[in-house]
């Protein structure tokens, strides 16, 4: 069996993501038909399926035999305030928010990261990576590095899966956000594999600094969020 260009099948594929993020196409709303979408785009009925298909390995959409293609996902609004809890955010609009972490490691801070977190060169910090997941489909990859003094850390983050329950088992029971970045970045063939999204699919990274309320930084953190799937909404 022959595929289509993947150039085809791949636009069509993100020009629908995009549609379905921007609430063109609602939780619940069916697709237009195949046919219609292939008239649409100037394609066979093949290319067309090869996309869907690729929407319903993403979660995003599910066909129903005899009624159509239908949407199952919703873009999740996510509030960028002084304190951004990713559960919190989520369990707001009714949806169930996640992590799963993929490393834990203890090593010396790049200069980056001293400057960042007020750290003398070289010295340890935890790094935490993983991926958020809004009802069991990945939403965005989290890269936080934390400082070293935050004794006990990585053990309490491997048993909580949580990066708030760890900073409180080390004593931090809350933290700020100082700083935020926002920047739209394309996503690497790794990423795109994690989030079931296309290599090259639009991300919205996030760069933020927290801090503890003594003031000081606790959190160097980097989230990719995939594009399609979230709207980034500035709060107090």
């Amino acid at each position: 069996m022959t595929h289509p260009p993947a150039a085809l099948w791949q636009d069509i594929a993100a020009t629908l993501r995009s549609e379905i993020g921007g609430g063109h196409y609602a939780q619940g709303c069916r697709l237009p038909s195949e046919a219609q979408l292939a008239a649409r785009f100037g394609v066979n009925r093949h290319t067309v399926r090869h996309a869907l298909a690729d929407l319903a390995q993403a979660g995003l959409v599910q066909a129903r035999r005899g009624a159509g293609v239908f949407v199952t996902a919703r873009p999740a609004d996510y509030a960028l305030g002084r304190r951004v809890r990713f559960t919190q955010n989520l369990a707001a609009q009714g949806r169930l928010g996640s992590h799963r972490f993929t490393r834990l490691e203890t090593r010396p801070c790049d200069a980056v990261e001293a400057r960042g977190l007020s750290l003398p060169p070289g010295d340890p910090v935890h790094v935490i990576e993983g991926v958020s997941l809004a009802d069991g489909q990945p939403m965005a990859l989290f890269r936080s590095v934390l400082p070293g003094w935050l004794t006990g850390l990585p053990d309490h983050a491997a048993e909580h899966q949580s990066i708030t329950a760890a900073l409180a088992a080390c004593g931090i029971s809350d933290y700020t956000r100082g700083s935020t970045r926002i920047t739209a970045v394309l996503a690497s063939p790794v990423q795109a594999a994690t989030l079931r999204i296309a290599a090259g699919a639009p991300l919205l990274r996030s760069d933020a600094l927290n801090h503890a309320p003594d003031g000081r930084p606790v959190e160097m953190g980097r989230t990719w969020f995939a594009g399609d799937r979230v709207a980034l909404v500035l709060a107090d």
